[in-house]
């Protein structure tokens, strides 16, 4: 079939850039099951892992984001942040204290448990992520981050 005898229209399935954009939405999806069964046998899961990772990275071991850092940087709404900030403190993985500077906010930090948790997941992700993204060479890496990053500034 030559590109002028496409099927056009909403349900062109045989155009390439529905193509692309179904192969990177599958591959999200394997992805996201390959992660809730990674974490799972951690005992944690994936959104929990982000948390304080994110906490760790962007505030260190002693310091703490605020929930509106946290759901700007999770891409989640305030009332989705506080349920799960609020499980994770049952679970003794953060705790949660008031802004000083603006008592309106509330500071999330981890806690010990929290700190010894991403400390025995951090060496089996980063072996998990290697051994999914082995397949692609560096300079693959690198083109595979570039395009992704162009489709991202257009949504």
């Amino acid at each position: 079939m030559s590109s002028n005898d496409e099927k056009k229209g909403p349900l062109a399935f045989n155009i390439p850039q529905h193509e692309g954009l179904l192969n990177i939405f599958f591959t999200g999806v394997l992805l996201r099951k390959r992660a809730r069964e990674f974490f799972a046998r951690h005992k944690i899961t994936d959104v929990q892992f982000n948390v304080l990772a994110l906490i760790h990275d962007r505030a260190g071991w002693d310091g703490g984001l605020t929930q509106i850092e946290l759901s700007r940087l999770l891409l989640v709404n305030r009332s989705n942040i506080t349920s799960l900030v609020d499980r994770m403190e049952q679970g003794g993985l953060v705790t949660r204290t008031t802004d000083p500077e603006d008592r309106r906010n509330k500071v999330v930090k981890l806690t010990p448990k929290g700190r010894k948790r991403l400390l025995a997941i951090e060496g089996p992700y980063t072996e998990e992520v290697k051994a999914i993204m082995k397949v692609l060479t560096a300079g693959e890496m690198d083109e595979l981050n570039a395009i992704l990053q162009k489709i991202r500034e257009k949504l």
